[in-house]
């Protein structure tokens, strides 16, 4: 799939095809760094377990997307958001989704939300702050909308997928290929989804790895450029449900932007919340584009992209700071 985008990328220029390929051959022989060992995880639903990361006060609970590994919200000691924010004095807790099985099959997004995000809510001893990232942004909101929560952030979550714009004919194209080899296996495995975010932006998908090609292999560029493209390459597959009602429900018919997405019988308006709200939105986003945001009254744009709004350079003063601020003001 990577070798499809690089040749229609690269079709005019072989010097830029055989670049990308150094890059990509040095990519695969990089070495890699020991990983840390798992917070503990406290409660569990299903295979779904809420990992504690210590701190006292508040309970504020992160809630990754399903699509890739939650590390990112803990990618290293230096760029660890969740560790960050245990630190400023509240309670931190990490939702890892876990690897599915054959029991998971059936459970669509709502299901998620409904039997196995809110059950570990209510394991809580208060109700917690909420914070959801991209997909899991989406997940938190319809966690919110059917158990109680003392407020929700969502950082780059996606909301009218009709913002998707010229983008969702090739995801809608992409599911079409993949759909009935998905329903034999129960699963889309993540590498599927994988092309197609590179779709979305193929240009960027070669160019970094031209650009890797010149880096030292020994230097802290290429060291957290193997750490981030790690991450983004791996994954659990989706639950064949999930990826249906991702690409159908909401990709193509955009039932959360048409406020026709329900959960445990009760419709999902994130406008009607009691709770306070706050959404930020990274205006450079390719992954999750701005068009695709909620619409909250509290909105914080940013001048960074999916990943680098949580781990790049500028990540604390533009996110992680001001997100502490707005969970400290909460009381």
């Amino acid at each position: 799939m990577f070798l499809s985008v690089l040749r229609s990328e690269t079709a005019a220029s072989p010097e830029r095809m055989a670049r990308a390929l150094a890059g990509l051959r040095a990519y695969q022989g990089a070495p890699r760094e020991q990983r840390a060992d798992p917070m503990p995880a406290v409660h569990r639903a299903g295979r779904v377990s809420l990992r504690d990361y210590g701190g006292g006060g508040r309970p504020v609970v992160f809630v990754p997307s399903l699509i890739n590994p939650p590390d990112i919200l803990d990618h290293s000691p230096e760029s660890s958001l969740l560790r960050w924010i245990a630190a400023q004095g509240f309670h931190t807790w990490l939702v890892d989704w876990g690897s599915p099985g054959s029991d998971d099959r059936d459970l669509d997004l709502a299901a998620h939300v409904e039997r196995l995000l809110v059950p570990l809510l209510r394991a809580l001893d208060e109700p917690p702050v909420l914070v959801g990232y991209c997909l899991g942004g989406t997940l938190a909101l319809g966690a919110a909308a059917i158990t109680p929560v003392a407020g929700v952030a969502t950082i780059a979550a996606p909301w009218h997928f009709a913002g998707y714009g010229e983008g969702r004919p090739a995801l809608a194209a992409t599911w079409a290929a993949v759909q009935p080899a998905a329903a034999m296996l129960g699963v889309l495995p993540m590498e599927v989804l994988q092309a197609g975010f590179w779709q979305l932006d193929p240009a960027r998908t070669i160019a970094k790895y031209e650009v890797f090609a010149d880096l030292a292999p020994d230097s802290d560029a290429a060291r957290a450029f193997v750490r981030l493209e790690d991450w983004a390459n791996a994954g659990a597959p989706l639950p064949y449900a999930a990826a249906a009602s991702l690409f159908e429900d909401c990709i193509a018919n955009d039932l959360p932007g048409k406020g026709r997405w329900a959960i445990a019988g009760t419709v999902v308006d994130p406008l009607a919340f009691a709770c306070p709200t706050v959404e930020f939105v990274s205006l450079t986003d390719r992954i999750v584009p701005a068009a695709t945001a909620i619409g909250l009254a509290d909105r914080r744009d940013l001048g960074a992209g999916h990943v680098g709004m949580i781990v790049g350079r500028s990540a604390r003063a533009r996110l992680w700071e001001p997100l502490a601020n707005w969970i400290a003001a909460l009381g």
